[in-house]
């Protein structure tokens, strides 16, 4: 028997109510048969059944709220019904007649192997790989944490994988014992099919009273690997992670907040989503850099590739966000016209400015870089020519003007480029921004950025100047209008106002607009508005809410 877990229905979404059944227990049912329709905060959805066989348990009755990854109904697979089945009949015929002893007599070892047999196959489940992204149907297998036989503990990291967008984290859903990998390293897995089968710990057969004494001798080493397991305490568990729900995390990540920080009060000191709501209501910190940036490092580790030997050429298929990168790049250059424009800017002041706040930035837990003084220069600048942060409709026949200036900021990660976006610039404070680029930064060098800041950007900023690079030719974000690269600061000689020679910091920057909608003296005149902020900082206040 199987149960079906809940899978992700939709961004954000952790619980749903159970609108209607279509089947009740006892029922048949069909691969990719509706089973059950569920309402969340933003849709009605209709669940699946994954394979043929029969409905044995629905665990969450019509109106009630049912949560993601939590059991939603229990089967068992055509196979198993199909066994238990054709047992059924030689019961009766054994107690019958006794000229059927001696045909009895000769069954013992087929009898006493058969209940073992058929506890292990309904004890083992297999993990059906959930929706991981919205409009991810496939994923590539990074690395395996755990090998097939190893015992595995609620929520222990077990396999990382790659998406078009992030790289995702699955855990365990319980604790038990793997018995099959489906996928190999390497390989694609696909949303709704089997990722890894278990044999959860509490129906290992070990655990179940043996049939006859001769089966005992058995099932005794079955039990040493579950004995053996790590220990939680201190409210993490046995591989020293916080117990907590995929949704939780995702939560706790939206936020910005460490996990470590929020106490516990479920089992084992799990952390459930009340807690964190509870939590933020409180007035959450957010958690530190290194904090996370150690969870990343501990999270996240690519598979090391081996160097090829000299003169072989090494083949590696592109995958993930460098196929996303390389589809999108190709699609943007080929579809868009587009129209560079560079300019040199004066951030003496900026630096002056950026060193003055900085202390009182760090104060209260916020490292202040030029990024946000950046994106709220350019926020105001939005406000005075609008056109560079609108969208055209597909077939280039109106200009959609966009309420909130969304800033993209391209972030070169392990697995690719990734450009997050900070959500309405224009309203944020300056210390609020900087939190927003400190956490999406992070993120995104983890390779963990959530598809809710991959989305809805406006228009982008790529700052090169990071790596040591002074001109860049950007290619648009589509479907924005416009992106700037950023290059390097560098100390040069420039004339002030009585015409002596100064010492200045000068910015380079590069547009590229798109030439659709965007002139020369359009792009020209929103940097030279973008440019009169960031050379006299001041002048922002006079405009800040």
């Amino acid at each position: 028997m199987s149960d079906f877990m809940l899978p992700d229905i939709g961004e954000g979404i952790v619980e749903c109510e159970i609108v209607d059944w279509r089947v009740a227990e006892g029922d048949v049912i069909e691969e990719d048969q509706p089973v059950v329709e569920v309402m969340t905060d933003k849709a009605l959805v209709e669940i699946t059944a994954p394979e043929a066989g029969r409905v044995t348990r629905l665990y969450v009755p019509k109106g009630e709220i049912a949560k993601v990854h939590a059991p939603l109904f229990a089967y068992e697979t055509e196979g198993a019904a199909v066994s238990a089945e054709t047992a059924e009949p030689p019961r009766p015929v054994a107690d019958t007649a006794d000229e059927v002893a001696s045909p009895a007599a000769e069954a013992p070892a087929p009898t006493s192997q058969s209940p073992a047999t058929a506890s292990s196959a309904a004890a083992t489940k297999d993990f059906i790989l959930p929706d991981i992204g919205e409009g991810i149907v496939e994923c590539e297998v990074v690395e395996w944490r755990v090998a097939e036989g190893e015992t595995i503990e609620e929520d222990q990291p077990l396999v990382d994988v790659m998406t078009d967008k992030a790289l995702v984290e699955i855990t365990a859903p319980e604790a038990g014992q793997v018995t099959k990998l489906y996928v190999p390293k390497g390989e694609i897995a696909k949303v709704h099919a089997p990722l890894f089968a278990y044999r959860p710990a509490q129906a290992d057969p070990a655990s179940q009273p043996a049939p006859a004494p001769s089966a005992a001798a058995p099932a005794s080493p079955a039990a040493k690997p579950v004995t053996a397991a790590p220990v939680a305490s201190g409210g993490r568990g046995p591989y020293g992670r916080v117990p907590a729900s995929p949704a939780v995390r995702r939560l706790v990540r939206e936020h910005g907040v460490s996990l470590e920080a929020i106490p516990g009060s479920g089992k084992d000191g799990r952390v459930l989503k009340e807690d964190v709501l509870r939590f933020l209501e409180q007035g959450a910190e957010t958690s530190a850099p290194s904090d996370r940036q150690a969870a990343g490092e501990a999270a996240a580790r690519p598979a090391a590739r081996a160097a090829a030997p000299e003169g072989e050429v090494r083949v590696e298929p592109i995958r993930g966000m460098r196929a996303v990168m390389a589809r999108r790049m190709v699609e943007s250059a080929s579809t868009i016209p587009h129209f560079q424009y560079g300019e040199e800017i004066d951030v003496t002041e900026l630096l002056a400015l950026r060193q003055r706040l900085k202390p009182q930035a760090e104060a209260q837990g916020t490292r202040l870089t030029l990024m946000p003084l950046f994106m709220k220069a350019m926020a105001l600048a939005v406000q005075e020519h609008p056109i560079l942060n609108a969208r055209l409709n597909a077939d280039v026949s109106e200009i959609h003007y966009l309420p909130s200036c969304n800033v993209g900021m391209a972030v070169d990660s392990r697995s690719g480029l990734l450009v997050p976006n900070v959500k309405g610039v224009e309203r944020r404070t300056l210390l609020d921004v900087a939190r927003e680029v400190e956490r999406l930064t992070t993120s995104a060098r983890e390779g963990r950025v959530d598809q809710a800041d991959l989305k809805d950007g406006t228009i982008t900023i790529s700052n090169i100047g990071a790596l040591g690079g002074t001109y860049a030719a950007p290619i648009i974000n589509a479907p924005e209008l416009a992106i700037v690269a950023i290059g390097k600061t560098q100390w040069l000689p420039r004339f002030d106002d009585r015409g002596e020679v100064t010492r200045r910091a000068i910015m380079t920057v590069t547009w590229a607009g798109d030439h659709r909608v965007i002139d020369g003296g359009t792009i020209a005149r929103f940097c030279n508005a973008w440019k009169g902020y960031l050379e006299s900082p001041e002048t922002m206040l006079l405009h800040l809410g």
